[in-house]
C-alpha cells in the first residue's frame, strides 16, 4: 500500500470515527404512482424535477433516445405535471439544444429553465412554453471537431459564456442569474437579469472555492449561494460577489448492511467520498428555510439540514424499493414536508410526504 492510499485510508477511517452521530430518521410517505405518464409511455433517467407556483410537476428525462445510434444518442424530453400528477404536455419537442437532460427550474415568475449537459446550454421557456433566452452554445453538427469534451486536469481556460457539460441554474433576489459549470469548468457564472454576462469564479481543485463538479445550486433568502461540490463532498455558500462565507459537509454513516443498487457498500476511500456527497440541493421557501440535501447513488439518502449546516434528520436509503432511492439528481421541496425526487438510476420521480 502506498503512503497516499494508506493516509487516504487514515483519514477516512479519522472522519468515520469523529462521524454525525444519533441522526433522527424522518418518517415519511412515498406516494405510488404519481405522476401518471400516457399509454405505453415511460422515463428514461430521471435527472430533473420541479415545481411551480401552480403546484405542476416539470421532469427532465433522458428518453426520446430512439432516433440516434447506439452511443450517443440525444436523450431529452421536457415533461410538465399537473398537481394531482395528470399529463399534461411535452415542453420543447425535437428542441435543437436538447442532447443529454440535467437539470430543470422554475423561477419566481414560473418561467422553465432547463440544463442540458450534452448540449452546453441553458434554456429558458416562458410558461407558455416558448423559448425566450438561450446560453451557450452547442457544437456545431458540422465540425469536424465536434466530439465530447476532454476531461483534462487541469482543464483547458474556461471561455466567458460559453459552458462545458453545465450542471444548475439558480437566481438571486435581484434576478441575477448564476450557472454551475460543472464537470469540465469548476466554476460558477453569473448573468444580470438582462443575460448580460457579469463573471465567474472557482476552478478546479481541492482548496477553499475551488471545485471538483460543482452539481447542484441553491439560494436562500438572504442571497447566499450554496453550490454542491460533489466530489469534494462538501456544500460552499457564498456571496453573491463569489466571497467563500462557509463550507457545510455532512458525514453520517449509512447504516450497517446498507447496499447500493449497483453493488455492495464501499470502503475506505471510496466509502468516505461517497457519504454526504451533495447530487442535489434545495431550498424551502418562506421564513424559515431548511436545506434538503440528497447524496449520490451510495449511501442513497436525503439529508434535512439547518442553513448553517446542521443535520436535522435524515429520510431513506438506497435501494430499488418504493421510499428508497438511487441517489436524488436533483430535488424540488416546495415545503417542508412535501419533496420531490428525480433518481437517475430507478428512472422515477418519487414524491414525498414528510411526517
Amino acid at each position: 500500500m502506498t503512503y497516499r492510499w494508506f493516509a487516504l485510508l487514515l483519514f477516512s477511517v479519522s472522519a468515520l470515527s469523529f462521524a454525525q452521530q444519533n441522526v433522527p430518521e424522518i418518517k415519511f410517505e412515498s406516494v405510488a404512482d404519481f405522476l401518471k405518464l400516457p399509454e405505453g409511455m415511460n422515463f428514461g433517467e430521471v435527472p430533473g424535477v420541479a415545481v411551480n407556483s401552480k403546484g405542476h410537476v416539470f421532469v427532465f428525462t433522458r428518453s426520446n433516445s430512439t432516433h440516434g445510434p447506439a452511443f450517443g444518442p440525444t436523450a431529452a424530453q421536457l415533461l410538465e405535471f399537473g398537481a394531482k400528477g395528470e399529463f399534461i404536455r411535452e415542453i420543447g419537442k425535437g428542441l435543437y439544444g436538447w442532447s443529454f437532460a440535467h437539470t430543470v427550474r422554475i423561477d419566481k415568475d414560473d418561467n422553465i429553465w432547463a440544463v442540458d449537459k450534452g448540449s452546453d446550454m441553458i434554456i429558458k421557456f416562458n410558461p407558455a412554453g416558448r423559448v425566450t433566452m438561450v446560453f451557450g452554445r452547442r457544437m456545431e453538427s458540422t465540425s469536424p471537431e465536434t466530439k465530447p469534451h476532454a476531461h483534462l486536469n487541469p482543464p483547458k481556460p474556461a471561455v466567458d459564456g460559453l459552458f462545458r457539460e453545465p450542471t444548475d441554474v439558480a437566481w438571486d433576489s435581484d434576478g441575477n442569474i448564476y450557472i454551475s459549470d460543472g464537470y469540465i469548468n469548476s466554476r460558477v457564472a453569473k448573468y444580470d437579469k438582462n443575460g448580460d454576462w457579469v463573471k465567474s469564479w472557482g476552478e478546479y481543485g481541492t482548496g477553499p472555492g475551488q471545485f471538483r463538479t460543482p452539481h447542484s445550486l441553491a439560494i436562500d433568502r438572504n442571497n447566499n449561494i450554496y453550490v454542491g461540490d460533489r466530489a469534494n463532498t462538501r456544500v460552499q455558500v457564498f456571496d453573491t460577489e463569489g466571497n467563500l462565507l462557509r463550507t457545510i459537509t455532512v458525514n453520517v454513516p449509512p447504516a450497517p448492511g446498507t447496499v447500493g443498487v449497483y453493488g455492495n457498500m464501499p470502503a475506505g476511500a471510496r466509502l468516505a467520498a461517497a457519504i454526504g456527497a451533495p447530487n442535489a440541493l434545495c431550498i424551502t421557501p418562506g421564513p424559515n428555510q431548511v436545506l434538503f440535501l440528497g447524496e449520490t447513488i451510495f449511501p442513497g439518502r436525503i439529508f434535512k439540514l439547518s442553513l448553517d449546516g446542521k443535520v436535522l434528520g435524515v429520510i431513506g436509503r438506497s435501494g430499488r424499493q418504493l421510499g428508497q432511492f438511487s441517489g436524488a439528481h436533483q430535488l424540488a421541496c416546495p415545503s417542508e414536508k412535501e419533496i420531490y425526487a428525480a433518481e437517475t438510476a430507478n428512472w422515477r420521480v418519487q414524491k414525498l410526504i414528510l411526517r
